[in-house]
C-alpha cells in the first residue's frame, strides 16, 4: 500500500518540497480533474495557500507539526469556520460556519491544510451520493458507477489523488461503503471515540467522524489526532488513546477472526465473497485463526436502523424551519405557510422521506410498535456482538453485497438502496468500530472491500489486521 501523506511529509521535513508547493500541486489537480469527478464542491484557493504558508513558517522555525504537509478534504457536513457548510442541501445554501468542529480543529492545529469541501448525500442520507444538490460524485474506477454514500465525494477525492486524506461521517456505513466502492481504506471509529461537536447531526446516537485514506499509515496518522475526549460533546468517551501510528505494524499471530454465517448468505455477490475469503486466507497465512460465529439478529438490522435513524433525523432536522437560518420561502402568508414551504422547497426527496418515516414511527399509537421495538432489537444486536467477541478478537465480513452499482439503477426503489447497507448498519447499532480496506477486484476490475469489526475501542487491532488483508496487487498502486 502507499501512504502519500507520509511520503510528502518526509520530503517536506527534508526540505525538498514546501507545503505551499504541495498545496499548489493539489489545487492544480483539483482544477484539472474535479470537473469530471465532482468530488469537491467548494475550494477556497486563497485560504488554502494562506494555510500552507503558515505551515511553511512553522517548519522554518524548526517546528515539526505532526500533520504538516497533509492535504485534506472535508465532507460537507463537518463545520469549518468561515467556510460554507451546506450539507449538500438547498436549505443551507447560504450558510457559513462560525466554528470549527473539534475533529477538524485538531487536525488544523497539527498542520493539516484543508483543500475544500467534499460532495455527499444531502444531510448524509444516502448510499450512493445521488441525493446531493450538487449532483453526484463520479467513481474514479468508472464514472458511470456510484461512489457509494454518503461520504462519496471524500472517497472519490482520495481515490483519485485529489487529496491525501479526507474526513467523512458514518451513520450506517457512510465511510465504509464508499471506501469499498472506490478502492480505498475507511475507518468508522467506536461511537464516542471522536468528538461529534461541529458535525451536523443526522442521527445523534449513530453518527461518527472518521478518516478515508489510500494507506493505513496515512489513515492512522490522521486518526491519532481525531481521537480523544472533548468536553463539548457529552457522548465523547474519556478513554486512553493508544499510538495508532504504529498499529499497522506487528504480528497478528494467534488472532482469532470470526466469520459470521449471516454475512455470507446466497445473496452475496460471488466475486465479493471470493475476495473476502482471499483476504481471510492472508490473515490465516500470517498466523490468525478463522472461527465460525453467529450474529443471529443481523437480519433485523436494516429495519431497526431505518426506524431509529429516521426518528432521530425527524427531531434533528426540525430546527430547519426558515426562521433562524437556512432557506426561507418567499412571501409567506403566515407562520404555518413559512414552515411548510421553506422545508418543502429546501429539502430533497430522500430527506423528506426519512423525516416523514421518522415522524410516523414516533407518533402516538405507533411508538411502541416501531420505535420501542427497534430499540429492543438494537440491544439484541449489541448482545450478539458481545457474545461473539467472547470467543474471537475481530470479525471479518463483506463491506457491501457487491461492487459499485450503476448510477440511477436504484433511483426508483428506495428499499433496494437501503438494503445495500445490510453489512454496515449493525456496527452503528452496536456502537463498535469498523474498518474497510481493499480486498481485491472483481473480474471487471472493480474494487471490493473487506470489513473488519472489533469490540469497542479496538481500532488499533483492526488497523493491524487490515494491513495484512490488503492484497499484494495494491502494494505498488
Amino acid at each position: 500500500m502507499i501512504n502519500p501523506f507520509l511520503d510528502a511529509q518526509q520530503a517536506l521535513f527534508e526540505g525538498s518540497v514546501t507545503c505551499r508547493g504541495l498545496a499548489e500541486e493539489h489545487l492544480a489537480r483539483i482544477a484539472s480533474e474535479n470537473p469530471a469527478l465532482n468530488a469537491f464542491v467548494h475550494v477556497d484557493e486563497a485560504a488554502v495557500l494562506q494555510a500552507a504558508d503558515g505551515v511553511d513558517a512553522r517548519v522554518d522555525r524548526g517546528e515539526r507539526p505532526a500533520l504538516a504537509g497533509l492535504m485534506l478534504g472535508v465532507k460537507d457536513v463537518i463545520c469549518q469556520k468561515g467556510q460554507p457548510v451546506r450539507c449538500a442541501s438547498k436549505i443551507l445554501a447560504d450558510f457559513t460556519s462560525l466554528i470549527d468542529s473539534t475533529a477538524l480543529a485538531s487536525l488544523i492545529e497539527e498542520g493539516a491544510v484543508v483543500l475544500g469541501r467534499t460532495n455527499c448525500d444531502e444531510f448524509a442520507m444516502g448510499s450512493s451520493n445521488e441525493n446531493s444538490v450538487y449532483g453526484r460524485a463520479k467513481n474514479p474506477a468508472d464514472p458511470l458507477l456510484v461512489t457509494g454514500g454518503s461520504s462519496g465525494g471524500s472517497a472519490a477525492a482520495v481515490s483519485a489523488g485529489l487529496c491525501h486524506v479526507a474526513l467523512g461521517s458514518d451513520t450506517g456505513g457512510s465511510i465504509r461503503q464508499p471506501a469499498s466502492f472506490c478502492g480505498v481504506a475507511g475507518l468508522k471509529p467506536t461511537y464516542g471515540r471522536v468528538s461529534r461537536f461541529g458535525l451536523v447531526a443526522y442521527a445523534s446516537s449513530f453518527d461518527s467522524i472518521g478518516p478515508i485514506a489510500r494507506g493505513l499509515g496515512d489513515l492512522a496518522a490522521v486518526f491519532q489526532h481525531l481521537a480523544g475526549h472533548d468536553d463539548r460533546d457529552n457522548t465523547s468517551a474519556d478513554v486512553p488513546v493508544p499510538d495508532f501510528a504504529t498499529s499497522a505494524d506487528g504480528s497478528i499471530a494467534g488472532l482469532r477472526v470470526g466469520l459470521p454465517e449471516e454475512y455470507f448468505d446466497p445473496g452475496l455477490d460471488a466475486a465479493t465473497a471470493q475476495c473476502v475469503r482471499d483476504a481471510v486466507t492472508r490473515l490465516e497465512a500470517a498466523g490468525a485463526t478463522a472461527i465460525p460465529v453467529s450474529l443471529p439478529h443481523t437480519r433485523y438490522g436494516v429495519a431497526a436502523y431505518y426506524i431509529l435513524t429516521t426518528a432521530e433525523a425527524s427531531s434533528n432536522l426540525a430546527r430547519y424551519d426558515g426562521v433562524r437560518y437556512g432557506h426561507r420561502a418567499a412571501d409567506p402568508t403566515d407562520l404555518q405557510d413559512l414552515y411548510v414551504r421553506s422545508r418543502n422547497e429546501g429539502f430533497g426527496d430522500e430527506v423528506k422521506r426519512r423525516i416523514m418515516l421518522g415522524t410516523y414511527v414516533l407518533s402516538s399509537g405507533y411508538y411502541d410498535a416501531y420505535y420501542a421495538k427497534a430499540q429492543r432489537v438494537r440491544r439484541l444486536i449489541r448482545e450478539d456482538f458481545e457474545h461473539a467477541f467472547a470467543g474471537v478478537d475481530i470479525i471479518a465480513t463483506p463491506a457491501t453485497p457487491g461492487p459499485a452499482f450503476p448510477a440511477g439503477s436504484h433511483a426508483d426503489d428506495p428499499l433496494s438502496m437501503y438494503l445495500s447497507d445490510i453489512y454496515t448498519v449493525t456496527a452503528n447499532l452496536a456502537g463498535i468500530p469498523g474498518l474497510v480496506v481493499p480486498a481485491g477486484t472483481n473480474p471487471d476490475g472493480l474494487p471490493i472491500g473487506i470489513q473488519l469489526l472489533g469490540p469497542a475501542f479496538s481500532e488499533a487491532e483492526l488497523l493491524r489486521a487490515g494491513s495484512v488483508c490488503w492484497p499484494p496487487i495494491h502494494a505498488s498502486v
